[in-house]
């Protein structure tokens, strides 16, 4: 287990230069510190050059509709290049994956897994969603507290991964464990070593590699092993594209919704006024969904490298420039969203957001709202007690202490 992290002061945000304004810092995020730093970048240096920070110089882009102009120009700016985070890959441990690609080999082996989440399957995924919700909801201690990341958001979306993977059930909570050691390493700005982080993804391949040696020599399924194994595209990756993928596939699925399930129980709590409109309408449930995830946007930020000299605004990118879309960032465009500070379950265009990009390497785990409300079953409701324990958490991960289950 990682040791708790001091979480320093930080300057405000209009008292200090704006081009010594580094956003790159992950306790700022730790902190929650960041929201005044990307509001006057976006009004003042939508486009801004950092010089200096623990990872390199690098361009931030802030606002919504420059984020879609560089996602849209994939030849001019590139995931393969240079990856697709603000650090660099390691050259004795650099793993790849389809979200590290360029077209065309980007789209034929994200077109590989994009079935395992496609609507008719999850249709057809509906009963055992609702089922599992409910035992976890069912099994939650009453007037008591308890650990809702632990018991509800990391429980539920790691069972429903071990589905899609089709990965032993009671071995369930390695996806977790794999997927934090994938995103804390130190060399990385995180709290795991690098030594150990190796180790757990080294396993993670070993495990991976006997699932795909058994579905290799089984008729084609469903699950995500599979798919990619029996489709020509995937099935002669080498160890670290495999590992590559599979990483970013357990990822994606754990991080954005475990922390967009906390994230949605803890603003709800927050605005009470919203959580009033839930109750009395049910039906907002699809367009809450939508709206907890821009407000969270699970996905902080992505990574471009320019392959070219490029002006944006009243910038010039220049060939080999490290390019930093900050999705959090465009999430709070007033030009592009009303009132985006407000947590507002009803809102318009609640898909209108970017917080799984754009274009050709949106995340494809877009998110499908499911409901827990089955006749004759009574609506959970919670009551969020220890507030300060969102942010201040260790590993960077958002942890929620102190639920109380009451009944509506």
């Amino acid at each position: 287990m990682s040791e708790a992290v001091v979480i320093p002061d930080f300057q405000n945000a209009y008292d200090i230069p704006i081009e010594d304004i580094d956003v790159s810092d992950p306790m700022m995020f730790k902190a929650n510190a960041f929201w005044p730093y990307f509001e006057r970048m976006r009004k003042e240096d939508p486009v801004h050059y950092c010089a200096h920070s623990p990872f390199g110089p690098f361009w931030s882009i802030t606002k919504f509709n420059d984020i879609m102009e560089i996602e849209k120009n994939h030849e001019v700016f590139s995931s393969e290049t240079g990856g697709i985070t603000i650090f660099e890959r390691m050259a004795d441990f650099k793993t790849s994956s389809f979200i590290q690609m360029d077209p065309p080999k980007h789209d034929v082996q994200r077109k590989s897994v994009t079935g395992v989440v496609a609507p008719s399957n999850l249709s057809l995924m509906e009963p055992i969603i609702r089922e599992r919700a409910g035992k976890i909801l069912d099994e939650l201690p009453i007037g008591e507290e308890f650990n809702w990341v632990d018991r509800v958001s990391i429980e539920l979306t790691t069972q429903m991964l071990a589905t899609l993977f089709d990965f032993p059930f009671e071995d369930r909570r390695k996806l977790t464990y794999w997927s934090d050691m994938a995103t804390s390493s130190a060399a990385n700005g995180g709290t795991t070593p690098e030594d150990e982080r190796r180790a757990a993804l080294l396993e993670c391949l070993e495990v991976f590699t006997g699932l795909w040696n058994e579905r290799v020599n089984q008729a084609p399924g469903n699950d995500l092993i599979s798919m990619l194994a029996h489709n020509p595209e995937t099935q002669n990756m080498d160890p670290m594209e495999y590992l590559g993928n599979l990483i970013l596939l357990i990822v994606g699925g754990n991080d954005t919704t475990r922390n967009s399930i906390t994230g949605g129980v803890y603003f709800l709590n927050q605005n009470p006024a919203e959580y009033d409109k839930l109750r009395n309408n049910l039906d907002l449930i699809p367009s809450m969904v939508s709206e907890i995830i821009r407000y969270q946007t699970p996905l902080a930020h992505m990574r471009r490298t320019a392959t070219q000299d490029y002006k944006i605004r009243d910038k010039v990118i220049k060939k080999g420039d490290k390019v930093v879309m900050w999705y959090v960032s465009a999430n709070r465009d007033d030009e592009v969203i009303s009132n985006p500070d407000a947590f507002l379950i009803d809102r318009d265009r609640a898909r209108h957001h970017m917080s799984f990009g754009f274009g050709l390497t949106r995340v494809i785990d877009d998110k499908k709202s499911w409901s827990y409300e089955l006749p004759g079953q009574q609506t959970r409701d919670y009551t969020f007690k220890n507030r300060d324990a969102y942010y201040q958490t260790s590993n960077e991960k958002l942890v929620l202490n102190a639920f109380q289950k009451n009944f509506i």
